[in-house]
């Protein structure tokens, strides 16, 4: 368990309204007048979230592309969104501003208000969004819902961000694409509109293919068997590299739930694989190929994990 994970719990009993998915899902879905409106928030917070050295332009693409694809997600075409910005020492908020306008200007979205703090002096900075979208006509599909039988499948490929992190952070050295994928990610919205009516369950990967896909069985009351073999991965191909791909995180790719044989042919659209199967039964289990892999002791990110 994680201090994320308790704070949650602690707030569960209060989230009555069903537009809330009873906090087991990343957005509410909440229907006004026949509209099913997707509303999500998520904050970024200086050496959590970002490192301090970021570009600021790029944390607020970031501050963005992440709550979008909470969207993305639910198949939602986004339609605003409201800023809580923290003013702080370095003279930087219209570089914020600029790559706040590229971000609203690729993604077609409106800013429509928030609010803005001043942070005490020496406290890092933080930036909060929350994302409106409207949802398809088939619906928002939940984190639950996935059945026996079903497979996991994931769009793109993962890794790109975690790479790119250790990158930013003079670790290693890598193609740009890696450093983009985590200062600027894009979120998946045409393939969560494209793939909302086809699916059972559906997420983002925030946190990493492994906790994300747990969290995905554990919602659905199932179990789920993760291939590692079958991951398309940036970068190395070998178990570790696999393994580091699937618990890094920042990715921001398309996890769901769906019978086999399911495709996506429409032109433009990232490829779609299968990494995964869920059963009756509870617990994720890891494989490569024919061997069984102990899970590692750490599965994804989480707040306050100890």
């Amino acid at each position: 368990m994680s201090a994320e994970n308790d704070f949650i719990a602690l707030l569960r009993p209060l989230a009555r309204d069903p537009a809330a998915r009873g906090l087991m899902d990343d957005a509410a879905v909440l229907t006004i007048a026949g509209t099913a409106l997707v509303m999500t928030h998520d904050m970024l917070v200086e050496g959590v979230h970002f490192l301090p050295d970021d570009p600021i332009a790029d944390v607020a693409w970031k501050l963005v592309a992440v709550n979008l694809s909470d969207l993305a997600a639910k198949g939602a075409r986004p339609i605003g969104v409201l800023l809580g910005y923290a003013l702080g020492a370095r003279d930087d908020d219209a570089e914020f501003a600029a790559g706040l306008q590229a971000a609203l200007t690729a993604f077609d979205v409106a800013l429509l208000g928030g609010d803005t703090v001043r942070m005490p002096p020496g406290a890092p900075r933080a930036f909060g969004l929350t994302a409106i979208g409207e949802a398809g006509p088939g619906g928002a599909p939940s984190r639950a819902g996935a059945q026996a039988g079903d497979l996991l499948y994931v769009t793109g490929r993962i890794g790109a961000a975690g790479l790119g992190l250790a990158m930013a952070q003079g670790h290693l050295t890598g193609p740009p694409e890696w450093l983009a994928a985590y200062r600027r990610p894009q979120p998946r919205l045409a393939e969560g509109r494209a793939l909302a009516p086809l699916v059972h369950a559906m997420a983002d990967m925030s946190d990493g293919l492994l906790i994300d896909g747990m969290r995905m069985a554990a919602a659905s009351g199932l179990a789920l068997e993760i291939d590692l073999n079958t991951v398309p991965v940036a970068g190395g191909t070998d178990r570790t590299a696999r393994l580091a791909a699937g618990t890094a995180g920042d990715d921001y790719e398309l996890l769901f739930a769906a019978p086999p044989g399911l495709r996506l042919a429409q032109a433009g659209l990232a490829a779609i694989t299968p990494v995964g199967r869920f059963s009756n039964g509870a617990g994720l289990t890891l494989r490569d190929g024919d061997a069984l892999v102990p899970l590692p002791e750490r599965l994804g990110y989480e707040h306050g994990a100890g």
